[in-house]
């Protein structure tokens, strides 16, 4: 049996993947759900991520699991509109027109910027067409210095800046170039006429969740149980151990409180897929991975009227949020029993900030209070539910030298044989987070695992 850590996107796919291969597995999620950072709201029509999800049309690998599962049909490429918020202004900036009457930026920082998403250097005037190849060329070069250099001062201070500032915080000088330039390669084509198409899953990302449960079994997935040790003694994974917290019966003699016990129980094993944070990985093996995670705390507001006609808004000056992400202006709100759903959206680097300390009444005072101050004809009145999650590491810091610190798949050479790695830390979550990179390490691991130990037949 292959044990799997983890019972989100990634070990779900690992388990789909290794199943494939006719592999017995099970997966030790400690919490209640499944599904990690894809985990759904209800709301009076169809379910609804808890962070804000989309698709670029060049994750494939993701793109690929939703028709083999059976959903293929029901994946819709509407077009999400995005626009910069500055000085009480929203600026449209997905249409050619739109991006030359944008007054904050001139016409040659423009024609850099463009060049740029298109990947085309002109540094010494003549075009290059392959310097922005390898995105390991650019590990190691600070993204403002980058930005300066490809683009100009004007693009970095006045359309970038504000970006990063928002996305990384404190951190911001910390990033790399490679990071930029791989964001751009990871959206799709664009449509010069209206934007880019941006995919989503007809009833919401959890139906995918839902159909790779289906596919690994509930007999196979265990919920509310914590891995708490790996036996790695005799240099091979022999097995693991799970820990659960149970409540005793309450007696007259303790004044009815409630006891509890730890039940452990230990499952022999193969092979263990570690699909969850790096910190789990140290805890389990010591394995020490030094790469930073952002904290997320993202909103979701319930409406009655909508806040503006897009679905991606940046903010241009300093706000206590990074975006507006206005999901009813991508997917119908008949979607939703008629009701506009706006995702509020802010990152945090240190566990000390105030944001970070708040309650949830406060930040959502915090939060709408400057939504009234940026559109003082939004009516407050008309939100009917606010709705906050919190996750402590939802992305990483994508800091110069981040390949040198990825956690590798196959961890046979750095822990013990038949230990495997398919959290955020992996390679495939690089340069940016997603649920396809979660699908992909979880393949990446499952294959290494059918590769090793498969018989292959002399000539």
């Amino acid at each position: 049996m292959i044990g799997i850590v983890g019972g989100g996107i990634a070990g779900l796919a690992a388990a789909y993947r290794l199943q494939q291969h006719d592999y017995d597995v099970q997966v030790f999620e400690a919490s209640n759900d499944l599904g990690g950072l894809a985990a759904t709201y209800e709301t009076n029509g169809d379910r609804i991520e808890k962070f804000y999800h989309h698709l670029s049309a060049s994750e494939e690998t993701i793109i690929d699991l939703i028709d083999e599962l059976g959903l293929g049909d029901d994946l819709e490429w509407p077009i999400g509109k995005n626009a910069y918020y500055v000085d009480g202004v929203v600026h449209p900036l997905d249409k050619p027109w739109e991006i030359l009457a944008y007054p904050h930026m001139s016409a040659y920082d423009k024609f850099r910027l463009t060049l740029l998403t298109q990947e085309i250097d002109v540094r010494g005037g003549i075009p290059k067409f392959d310097t922005y190849e390898r995105l390991e060329d650019f590990e190691d070069v600070p993204i403002d210095e980058f930005l300066i250099e490809h683009t100009s001062r004007g693009v970095y201070e006045n359309f970038f800046g504000p970006l990063l500032d928002a996305k990384f915080g404190s951190r911001k000088e910390d990033v790399s170039a490679a990071w930029l330039l791989g964001r751009i390669k990871f959206r799709g084509e664009r449509d010069l006429l209206r934007g880019e198409p941006l995919g989503y899953l007809r009833g919401g990302f959890g139906r995918l969740i839902d159909a790779l449960i289906e596919e690994v079994g509930t007999e196979n997935i265990t919920t509310g149980v914590r891995v708490s040790d790996i036996d790695t003694e005799s240099g091979a994974v022999q097995s693991l151990t799970t820990e659960v917290t149970q409540a005793m019966e309450a007696t007259a003699a303790d004044g009815g409180t409630v006891d509890e016990e730890s039940v452990t129980e230990t499952h022999d094993v193969d092979d263990v897929v570690v699909a969850a944070m790096p910190n789990v990985l140290e805890d389990l093996t010591g394995y020490e991975c030094d790469i930073d995670f952002q904290g997320a705390v993202c909103a979701l507001v319930t409406m009655d009227e909508s806040l503006t006609d897009t679905y991606w808004l940046n903010i241009g000056h300093e706000a206590p949020f990074g975006a507006l992400i206005e999901h009813t202006n991508y997917i119908p709100p008949e979607r939703y029993g008629g009701d506009h759903l706006l995702y509020v959206a802010s990152y945090i680097q240190d566990y000390e900030e105030e944001l970070w300390q708040m309650n949830d009444d406060e930040i959502e005072d915090l939060w709408l209070g400057h939504i009234e101050g940026m559109f003082p004809l939004w009516n407050r009145d008309s939100v009917k539910q606010f709705r906050l999650a919190r996750n402590p590491r939802a992305a990483p810091v994508y800091e110069r030298g981040y390949l040198d610190m990825v956690v590798p798949y196959d961890l046979s050479g750095d822990i013990a044989d038949g230990i495997y790695y398919a959290g955020m830390a992996s390679k495939a979550q690089y340069p940016e987070r997603s649920l396809n990179g979660g699908i992909v390490a979880g393949y990446e691991c499952a294959d290494r695992i059918a590769g090793r130990k498969q018989v292959v037949s002399p000539n």
